[in-house]
């Protein structure tokens, strides 16, 4: 069994996982608007474009997402995407990358369960947890 996060957007799908692909490293595996399947007849004409179904695969993980329909977004609350990295200096890139035009709610350093661990609400609005794991003695 695989778990896998599933995001909804207000409408930046398409530009988030663009931005998570470079961030991350990421390899888009899919990219599906509304327009050209059964849910087009659904939406408005100009949420056509719109994400109904994307896919990323993020080392031997999928982030998969989507833009919610119109009047259906919820501000995401109660979770954070958490990204576990193995090297410190790429995961305070990752965590500044992620927080460039976000909020940073724990500023990423060295913890006493961690080589390096943040907390932030990214520029989509998704709050995500860096960490580094500690070196084993």
């Amino acid at each position: 069994m695989l778990v896998n996060p599933y995001i909804f957007f207000n409408g930046t799908c398409e530009e988030a996982f663009k931005f998570y692909a470079r961030v991350l490293h990421g390899k888009i595996e899919a990219m599906m608007p509304h327009g050209g399947t059964p849910a087009e007849s659904h939406v408005p004409p100009e949420w056509k474009d719109k994400i109904i179904h994307a896919r990323m695969t993020i080392g031997d993980g999928v982030l998969m997402a989507s833009d919610a329909p119109p009047g259906r977004y919820s501000k995401p609350q109660g979770f954070s995407v958490s990204l576990q990295l193995k090297d410190p200096k790429e995961a305070e890139r990752v965590f500044h990358a992620l927080s460039d035009n976000g909020s940073v709610t724990m500023p990423f350093a060295k913890t006493f369960f961690s080589a390096g661990f943040g907390m932030l609400v990214d520029q989509y609005g998704i709050p995500w947890m860096v960490n580094c794991e500690q070196a084993q003695s």
